[in-house]
């Protein structure tokens, strides 16, 4: 289980897995905005990021059978795939533009997360980055909030990439332990 997450979780979970769509909009409603966040502090825009979110619920609804509680818990699970879809989308982006072409026409929008849940977990966030060694915020920064991979963090900052794969696996253990018990 994921350190955000209350022990309750595992009854929601596992009737997520089993298909329950009930259970799925409990996710969703739980983890929408932090995956809001992630996708938007990558990606930058609002509109794409809503996108990211749906996107990201969609696989992760579609693929729910492969989720793996022991390899970590849903939030983590829900943030990795949205960061992952978040980075295509820059990536996909930087290449119209490069074209010349427009960005996608936005979908519809959707509620704003709630400010006040945003604003608490922004803070236990900083909090925790703040924690951590300059050396791991930093890396963790430049993955997260700048959407680099890490091949482009070891070059940009001139690492090896096994150090920077260590920085952000140690840095990340750190921020899970901080943020133990913590809940967006």
């Amino acid at each position: 289980m994921d350190s955000s997450e209350t022990p309750g979780d595992d009854r929601l979970l596992a009737r997520f897995v089993a298909g329950d769509e009930r259970a799925f909009a409990a996710i969703f409603d739980r983890w929408s905005a932090p995956v809001f966040r992630v996708a938007a502090a990558i990606l930058q825009n609002d509109s794409a990021a809503e996108e990211v979110v749906e996107e990201a619920f969609w696989q992760a609804w579609t693929t729910r059978a492969t989720f793996d509680a022991a390899r970590g818990g849903i939030a983590g699970w829900l943030l990795m795939i949205a960061r992952s879809r978040a980075l295509d989308r820059r990536r996909a982006m930087g290449r119209r533009r490069e074209a010349g072409d427009e960005p996608l026409a936005a979908l519809p929008g959707r509620a704003a997360p709630d400010p006040a849940e945003a604003d608490e977990t922004a803070r236990l966030v900083r909090s925790a980055l703040g924690a951590l060694p300059a050396e791991q915020r930093e890396v963790i920064e430049l993955a997260y909030f700048e959407g680099l991979s890490q091949s482009e963090i070891a070059e940009r900052l001139q690492e090896p990439l096994g150090t920077i794969k260590t920085r952000i696996r140690s840095g990340l253990n750190k921020l899970r332990l901080a943020l133990r018990g913590a809940r967006p």
